[in-house]
């Protein structure tokens, strides 16, 4: 029999982009406070300062190795789906950014293969049984490509979580991948 083949989501999924990038946003510009709450989509460029631009929010040097784990459960869930499951993790980067998210994933999930890590902004194109990502872009291609989701609920997918199932922890993510693996249809919130 062979494994089903769950692709994983790296920024804001398994660790904390978004929080880190508006951390350095604030230390830049004290005069334009930024929150996570504020960010209703994945378009910045309408809360952060008028000098600041994609480039410095999310192009810092070796911002992607600083990232936190998303929550203390994480590491444990993901090894333990990768010992019934094919792991991928599949994220979006851009070219800089490729050697600092592996650096990354190996200094805090060393388990998971250079051939399991892939770079991919159109997510829904790659194989895989279910994916887990907090981009309502890319869940909702996921769906109608016919594949399985489970989200992590974040401001910027607020509109899509009542039609999603959504986890906010990683706490027991490795039993929900296998009720929805294992269940017939698609997964529904509840």
């Amino acid at each position: 029999m062979s494994k089903k083949i769950v692709a994983i989501d790296m920024d804001d999924t398994i660790c904390h982009l978004v929080p880190k990038a508006i951390h350095y946003h604030n230390a830049a510009y004290p005069d334009l406070q930024l929150s996570i709450d504020q960010v209703s989509s994945f378009d910045l460029s309408s809360i952060w300062h008028p000098d600041c631009n994609e480039e410095i929010f999310f192009g810092r040097p070796k911002l992607y190795e600083e990232l936190e784990i998303f929550d203390e459960h994480t590491i444990e869930e993901v090894r333990r789906i990768s010992e019934e499951h094919d792991v991928i993790i599949v994220t979006a980067a851009r070219p800089s950014a490729v050697p600092e998210k592996w650096n990354w994933l190996q200094q805090h999930m060393p388990f998971i293969p250079f051939e399991n890590f892939f770079v991919a902004k159109r997510k829904y194109l790659l194989e895989f049984d279910l994916l887990i990502d907090d981009g309502p872009h890319n869940l909702l291609a996921a769906r109608d490509a016919g594949k399985r989701t489970i989200g992590i609920p974040r401001p910027w997918n607020l509109p899509l979580q009542n039609d999603f199932l959504m986890k906010e922890s990683w706490d027991g993510m490795g039993e929900l991948v296998n009720r929805v693996l294992s269940g017939p249809g698609f997964p529904v919130k509840g």
